[in-house]
């Protein structure tokens, strides 16, 4: 029962002078940017080099194939392999500073979003709605901030680094055979279009489990332990499973479709490049590079997919957050006597 004495503590808090009045930042990128400032354009630089590096090694590979099937000399293919290994090495590094930086910089947002709702609860209201505002700070503390603050570390790189993976990946793959970057490209066009559908599905249930976890944590606190005397708790628990249960469905589903799309553009591809080689359209090295290109285009666009996912569902919580502290706000304006809030601003 530590931190419900914490946050009872605010009532004491009261007394003493207001700080300045804590306003959280309407959108979620608006919180980004107050959270991290400066540290996101240096994610997107790395970012930049990161999927720069990662797609040279698919020219690297389509040469070591083709010295090997034409004959080439073994002091050449040993060049190339050393050149692979040195980018393997440089894009490793690059992304191993990248993900500890973008950890770094979630971490910090997880604390500042913790800390402000400590601050704002020292102008929280007395009373029953002091006790109902405790379970909300409790739920957002324990369970809330540390999703949306971890989303600020990867908010802008993730995005640019995947989609510029893409961009260049695919821009290659035209360069050697458009005629098989197209089924390359068919193959995510459709996922374009039901994966926002789907993950809208799955906004809509994050928002309801959220709002009642909320109501568990308030009665918590106004029991002032876990006790379940008239079932309400046993059945909002009961509707968690269920959420959760649909949530997973429809969330596995969506895997399922962009996993069978994916094999279904490797059989395009062995179909469509084994023709060409055999017609002596095109080399075999350039069917392993769309193989290894499908592969190096299907992660970036799952991590994509992901991120996405990521963003609409923090979207979703953040607004919940913000919704929270403003009802913070304008309750402790509404408290009789002299505004708090109007006495900061002065």
């Amino acid at each position: 029962m530590t931190i419900l004495k914490t946050f009872r503590g605010a009532k004491a808090a009261l007394s003493r002078p207001f700080p300045k009045e804590i306003i959280l930042p309407r959108t979620l990128y608006g919180f980004v940017f107050r959270a991290s400032g400066w540290h996101q354009l240096a994610t997107a630089i790395l970012s930049i080099v990161l999927f720069t590096a990662g797609t040279i090694p698919l020219e690297v590979q389509r040469r070591i194939v083709n010295a090997a099937t034409e004959n080439g000399s073994y002091r050449t293919i040993a060049f190339l392999v050393l050149i692979y290994v040195l980018l393997a090495l440089t894009e490793g590094a690059v992304k191993l500073v990248l993900n500890i930086y973008s950890s770094w910089i979630g971490e910090a947002a997880v604390r500042w979003l913790r800390l402000q709702v400590f601050e704002a609860s020292r102008t929280s209201v007395t009373g029953d709605s002091m006790m109902t505002s405790e379970g909300v700070q409790l739920s957002i503390i324990l369970a809330e901030a540390e999703p949306v603050g971890g989303f600020v570390g990867t908010s802008i790189s993730e995005p640019l680094l995947q989609i510029g993976i893409l961009t260049a990946v695919c821009g290659y793959l035209v360069y050697l055979q458009p005629l098989i970057t197209i089924i390359v490209i068919t193959i995510f066009l459709p996922q374009s279009g039901f994966v926002p559908i789907m993950q809208a599905a799955i906004n809509r249930r994050v928002g309801k489990r959220i709002g009642i976890m909320r109501n568990v944590s308030e009665d918590i606190v106004q029991m002032g332990h876990a006790i379940d005397t008239d079932g309400h708790q046993a059945s909002r628990i009961g509707d968690v499973f269920r959420i959760n249960m649909s949530i997973y469905k429809i969330k596995f589903t969506m895997n399922f479709m962009m996993n069978l799309m994916t094999q279904m553009g490797y059989a395009g591809i062995f179909a469509l490049g084994g023709y060409f080689v055999v017609t002596g359209k095109t080399e075999i090295g350039t069917v392993v590079a769309f193989v290894s290109g499908l592969s190096k285009i299907n992660d970036p666009w799952g991590d994509l997919v992901n991120w996405y996912r990521d963003l609409r569902v923090t979207q979703v919580k953040y607004g919940l957050i913000y919704n929270s502290a403003q009802v913070g706000t304008m309750s402790a304006c509404e408290l009789p006597g002299p505004s708090p809030c109007l006495e900061t601003r002065s």
